[in-house]
């Protein structure tokens, strides 16, 4: 039978998803741990999750470089020893630094936890944070710093952050060479031994998981000592930065970035799933409507977007694209433009659903391994999150009106209320 490609085939809408649940255990020391059991292959991904993120440090630097010198130093075994332990088990580490949290993330074969486990409690409790290695990623990270502030990108996204947020907020601070040079050995190791060594975490264990490896967890991250609950500082928003535009000017640059947005919220706000259908719609695809207007139609850039980027205690709003010079003001005027259309006319009902069924698909096609479906309830998990709450993404997400979207545009979209950040010129 010959294949008719003028027909298109049949489809079939996703209307659910059952995300298989968590169990939870605590530790003998009371650290929770997080099993998510589920995929096909015999590979486990174990994370140790510390609260101790920018948030919680006392100097600007200090938690990024207390989890990155883990792994380069104890009191066993030097830099070189742990990567050819772990690399001896086929496992591959990584250090995971955010704003809010820390961690430890290691990705094994089932069969080698049992080598893992001892390695990874030895990084927590027995990191001695060697001094020449530290000056090395001092070094490095002062090199990469440089590289990056070459990049208009870099610099009108952290820019955009620091104007939101303010300097003082950890969500508006960023690397510095400043703080860089000036933040002390004594700081990197009393946020290690404070948050790290002696702090509270929580595990999260997925991917082919058996009972024994419950008991193995427990015992050896469950027999440490920990210390209690750490208060968590409180930091107010205080920026002013509505209707402000903010230049990066670099005469050689040939092309500006653009970041437009504002401070919003985050997943537990009631507007949460109305404002990813809008953000959708104008930006969040490539069929949106900027991509239409600017790329397609315009040809001022190669790609435009917008998210709405959510954070443990807060979120914002960003649109960012990179044109040339010459078509900087011309892009900003037509950005708003679309803006003001979603404000004052009501989106088709053609248009809304392809948005929604596109938004259905892409979640759904988000989790095809078991460590991406780990990732989703680990957001539940972490941000105290309803444990349906990814079960009823597809029917918030079908359930948001051509009204709800009107009204989002105008709530939240208000180009007035926003701040402009240009990186290169105009």
């Amino acid at each position: 039978m010959q294949l008719d490609r003028s027909i298109a085939p049949d489809f079939k809408l996703i209307s659910s998803i059952n995300l298989p649940e968590a169990q939870t255990h605590t530790l003998e020391n009371g650290i929770l741990l997080h099993v998510i059991n589920i995929g096909e292959q015999p590979v486990i991904r174990i994370e140790c999750i510390f609260e101790a993120g920018n948030w919680y440090e006392k100097q600007i630097g200090a938690s990024y470089f207390a989890i990155k010198m883990l792994s380069e130093g104890t009191s066993r075994l030097n830099s070189g020893e742990i990567s050819e332990a772990f690399d001896r088990l086929g496992a591959f580490t990584e250090m995971m630094h955010t704003s809010d949290r820390i961690g430890i993330v290691v990705y094994c074969l089932s069969r080698f936890l049992p080598e893992v486990l001892p390695l990874v409690s030895q990084l927590i409790q027995h990191a001695t944070i060697p001094e020449k290695e530290l000056e090395e990623l001092r070094n490095i990270t002062l090199q990469n710093l440089k590289v990056n502030k070459e990049k208009n990108a870099y610099l009108a996204t952290t820019e955009f952050r620091a104007r939101l947020f303010g300097t003082e907020h950890p969500y508006g601070q960023s690397q510095d060479e400043d703080n860089i040079e000036q933040l002390s050995f004594d700081a990197i190791r009393q946020h290690y031994n404070q948050f790290i060594k002696n702090g509270r975490f929580t595990v999260v264990l997925a991917g082919q998981v058996e009972e024994a490896d419950i008991t193995l967890i427990n015992d050896t991250l469950g027999k440490s000592q920990i210390g209690p609950h750490q208060a968590k500082p409180a930091f107010i928003v205080k920026s002013a930065y509505q209707g402000q535009e903010a230049v990066i000017e670099k005469p050689d640059a040939v092309q500006s970035s653009i970041r437009m947005g504002r401070v919003l919220f985050n997943r537990h706000h009631e507007d949460y799933f109305k404002m990813l259908v809008t953000n959708e719609i104008l930006g969040g695809y490539f069929g949106s409507r900027l991509m239409k207007n600017i790329r397609e139609e315009k040809g001022l850039t190669y790609g435009i977007s917008s998210h709405v980027a959510t954070l443990r205690n807060a979120g914002y709003f960003m649109i960012g694209t990179d044109v040339k010079k010459e078509f900087t003001e011309l892009t900003i005027e037509e950005i708003k433009k679309e803006i003001t259309k979603l404000q004052t006319e009501r989106i088709g009902e053609e248009e809304l659903t392809t948005v929604k069924n596109f938004m259905a698909g892409e979640f759904a096609g988000s989790l095809n391994t078991a460590f991406e479906v780990a990732d989703r309830q680990k957001v539940l998990l972490l941000d105290s999150l309803p444990a349906d709450f990814f079960n009823h993404y597809i029917d918030k997400i079908q359930a948001v009106t051509s009204e709800d979207v009107l009204e989002m545009a105008n709530l939240y979209l208000k180009p007035e209320d926003m701040i402009v950040v240009i990186a290169g010129g105009k």
